[in-house]
């Protein structure tokens, strides 16, 4: 996975101006845009849309310095008008490119990056693989931003939303593994975007022929394989961890890759004020 980072990075870098197509590119070295953009985010802490976005714009500085006509400038960097490229540069540099070209700065310089290997994991994941036939997941979902770090309110505010009694009703319509309440990522954008929505399910699953309950909503889940990674410690802390170390360490050394659908935490138990927990990551995977 490194190695196919890399030449992504590389590609980018000799077409700047135009759009690298990520899938064709993935597929030439042997995995899937999907997961090729997922380990990015995760490994680089950015979508590789936003590292494009800051890599034209540093290059561009050094043209719009050198005084080059501004339309050939934005157009030489993929940008149809002088106004979408100035809107574009502003939001990368904090400056206009006028005060640029009269003052030389300042700039916000995005290096290029290289992706390197190093030796992690003196701490071993608990990790197993499982093949589940078709399931689905039904439940109450919302529409949420995606926040990387610490507890999102939105979420909390849609299970507050909640009757108590509903998730009893929700645990005794559970018949399918992973047992329990689960909390579940759908429509995740593939370059996992801070502040991108994406569809949150409070629920459980049931076997794919199971009746759905007139005011439930449903995610069919295809048939297929999961890597399950349990964690305990500070809730949310320790799952996001686990989260993140799933990038870092346990994909690079396995030969798994990521497929589309959706992520499952099942709770497996927690502190009476959920400051603590033990849970189970559900991360849906094919071979690489």
């Amino acid at each position: 996975m490194i190695e196919v980072l890399n030449h992504l990075v590389d590609e980018i870098e000799a077409n700047l101006g135009d759009e690298t197509d990520v899938d064709a590119l993935a597929a030439r070295l042997g995995t899937t845009g999907y997961h090729a953009r997922r380990m990015f985010s995760s490994l680089a802490g950015m979508p590789l849309s936003e590292y494009v976005r800051r890599r034209r714009m540093t290059v561009a500085a050094s043209d719009l310095i050198g005084g080059d006509d501004l339309l050939t400038i934005a157009v030489r960097y993929g940008y149809g008008s002088t106004e979408a490229f100035g809107r574009a540069f502003r939001a990368v540099h904090g400056t206009s490119h006028g005060d640029v070209r009269r003052d030389g700065g300042p700039l916000r310089s995005q290096p290029q990056l290289r992706f390197r290997l190093t030796v992690e994991g003196s701490t071993p994941m608990d990790a197993r693989i499982t093949e589940r036939p078709a399931f689905r997941l039904i439940g109450h979902t919302a529409r949420v931003p995606l926040i990387h770090e610490g507890i999102n309110p939105h979420i909390q505010a849609h299970i507050a939303s909640l009757p108590i009694e509903e998730h009893a009703r929700l645990k005794q319509l559970s018949d399918a593994e992973p047992a329990g309440l689960l909390q579940v990522s759908a429509d995740v954008d593939p370059d996992y975007t801070q502040g991108s929505e994406l569809t949150y399910l409070h629920g459980v699953a049931t076997t794919a022929d199971s009746d759905v309950p007139a005011d439930l909503d449903a995610i069919e889940v295809p048939a297929g394989a999961w890597a399950v990674f349990r964690t305990s410690g500070a809730y949310p802390a320790a799952l996001q961890s686990t989260w993140a170390a799933t990038a870092t360490e346990w994909f690079p050394s396995n030969p798994w890759r990521l497929r589309p659908g959706p992520s499952i935490v099942a709770v497996l138990d927690r502190s009476e004020d959920f400051s603590a927990a033990t849970t189970e990551l559900w991360l849906p995977i094919e071979r690489s």
